[in-house]
Order: structure tokens, then sequence, then C-alpha cells
């Protein structure tokens, strides 16, 4: 899902959009995997008399909460959060039924670096931390998908965001 065309403001430019990588969805696919399981084991082993039925159906319902809580819900909050950087801004949108909101400045950015565990080595994924001049703590972008890519281009785009504040000459035009 690319950001919407009607967050950006007249002459803005769309530089990067993305969402997390899908491995966000392993723990997720994991949980579907373990909770299926549970719920079939309970079927094979319990017979069809009163007690052990009525057990397992209440096995089921409680699998049928933990496919949703563990495995649905983080799906969809994966399909619906999505980061984009603009030349002026980073926008982040999240949220099922109440969308958040989060946009950054660019001109307040102050450091943009990227976090890469060994999980994420494989994936070509990793954390991209920006830090800006208000906040005590950096916003953390988890699972981003070619990070050392998309630092370049922000770093390249804050480059350019300072270069046109200032004369290219190195001199200030006070002077």
């Amino acid at each position: 899902m690319a950001i919407s065309k009607k967050l950006l403001n007249p002459g803005e430019r769309l530089i990067l959009s993305t969402r997390q990588h899908p491995k966000a969805l392993f723990v997720p696919i994991l949980a579907l995997v373990v909770l299926l399981a549970i719920g079939v084991a309970a079927e094979a082993n319990l017979d069809d008399d009163g007690f052990q039925q009525v057990l397992g159906y209440i096995v089921w319902v409680l699998v049928i909460l933990g496919i949703a809580w563990f495995s649905v819900r983080p799906f969809l909050v994966w399909a619906t959060t999505v980061h984009a950087f603009t030349d002026r801004r980073l926008i982040t949108r999240w949220g099922i039924v109440t969308r958040r909101g989060h946009d950054i400045p660019l001109a307040r950015v102050s450091d943009i670096s990227i976090e890469i565990n060994l999980i994420d080595r494989p994936f070509g994924c990793g954390s991209l931390l920006i830090a800006d001049a208000s906040a005590n703590q950096p916003a953390r972008l988890n699972d981003i998908p070619h990070v050392e890519a998309a630092q370049r281009q922000l770093n390249e785009l804050l480059h350019e965001l300072h270069q046109g504040g200032g004369r290219r000459d190195g001199r200030d035009e006070g002077v």
C-alpha cells in the first residue's frame, strides 16, 4: 500500500514509500500453525461424550480467539502501516479502526541511523532510527526492506535540503 496522494501537500514529492518487511509476519504465521495444531490435537484426543465434547468446543473457541489475537491482528496492523518519505517530511500512518499518524519535517531531522541484527541480515531489512531536534528518543521504524539503500537515499535527501538552505560555495549569505 503506497501512501495516499491526498496526504501530500501541493508541490511535495514522494521519495520513498514502504511498509515493514514480510519477515514481521513470521511469528504470527508460527502462532497460527501452533494454535491450529493444538486444536487438531485436542480434537483427536477427546472423545465425543458429553464433558469431553464441551471441552473440545472450549479448546476450539480459545484457538479461534488466539488466532484472531496472535495472527489476524498482527497481519492487519502490518497491512495498514505505511512509512513514507517526501522531499519535506517523514509520514507514518498505522491503524485498523482508528488511523494514527506521525509526521516529522525533514528540516528537523538531525540523524538517520540503521540497526541490522543477525536475523535481519538474510532478509536485507533492518531498523531505521530517525532522530529529530525535538524528540528525546529517535523514531524507530522496524523491519524496513533494503534499509541501507533507504538510509543512503534519505541522507542524500537531507544533504540536498541543507544545501538548498544556504549557498553552495560554503559561505554564509550575510558575509
